[in-house]
């Protein structure tokens, strides 16, 4: 098993990737994106075991980041996780139904739930 899994977080607000980084570099290895671009820039270099991406940013939503993910490696299922303060209901339940998303979670976070979901996430795709 490998020592650390590495997470891809996407978020346009610098801050909170910097705070999500610091929260998380002793148990995970993280990888930061600014856009759903750049996240798929990386993610062709980069083999990753969860993504987590903010819904609401700009010129690519956490949605339509799936999306693109799911079309670009289907057989390369990163369990998917969106943390936002906002959401469309019909935009999150199309992102569980047909991107694999494994989660919604609600800004703001707390550390020790976001961690278990994140094992939780990692977990599935073991088994």
């Amino acid at each position: 098993m490998k020592d650390k899994f590495k997470i891809l977080y996407v978020d346009d607000e610098v801050s909170n990737l910097r705070i999500f980084k610091d929260s998380f570099r002793r148990d995970f290895e993280v990888i930061l994106a600014e856009s759903g671009n750049e996240a798929l820039k990386l993610m062709e270099e980069h083999t990753v075991d969860v993504v987590i991406t903010d819904q609401r940013m700009p010129y690519m939503t956490g949605v339509e980041l799936l999306r693109e993910i799911h079309e670009r490696y289907p057989d390369i299922p990163p369990h998917r996780l969106i943390i936002s303060g906002y959401s469309k209901n019909s935009d999150i339940e199309r992102a569980f139904e047909s991107y694999k998303l494994f989660k919604f979670i609600s800004k703001p976070w707390r550390y020790a739930e976001l961690k278990q979901i994140i094992l939780d996430a990692v977990e599935k795709r073991i088994y």
